[in-house]
């Protein structure tokens, strides 16, 4: 069994679509190991964006993260992986397709609703970063 990380970020949590969003996670047979809602601080946020650091939109993305509650989620199935990337949709909202997640919710290219892993790597560290080595 795969798990990742999934974070309905702040506006998917101001526009209350939290249980939509969880539903279709479950309806796909995968299970929540974890979850909690909380506050990106900065620096957690700067660690977890580091690899865009050096991008135009880096400050906004910070800005965006750091703006409201976000749900973190600790998801397990078979290819959890690259079924929640499937699952999600592309990053950008205008190209993502209908019955995705951004497909369906998402407004625009920063304001995105979900974060995903994109790899096994980056799920090991993202599950570390946010839920510590309980997991």
């Amino acid at each position: 069994m795969e798990q990742t990380l999934v974070i309905i970020k702040p506006d998917g949590v101001k526009r209350k679509l939290i249980g939509r969003i969880i539903q279709r996670f479950e309806d796909r047979k995968l299970t929540i190991l974890k979850m909690r809602q909380g506050t990106l601080s900065r620096d957690l946020a700067k660690e977890h964006y580091q690899h865009l650091a050096e991008k135009p939109f880096f400050h906004e993305i910070l800005d965006y993260m750091t703006s409201g509650p976000v749900v973190f989620i600790v998801l397990e199935g078979e290819q959890a992986i690259e079924m929640v990337r499937k699952m999600v949709g592309k990053t950008n909202a205008l190209e993502a397709d209908p019955g995705t997640i951004r497909g369906d919710f998402a407004t625009n290219k920063s304001e995105n609703i979900v974060h995903a892993s994109d790899c096994e790597e980056a799920a090991t560290i993202e599950i570390q970063r946010f839920f510590g080595s309980s997991m």
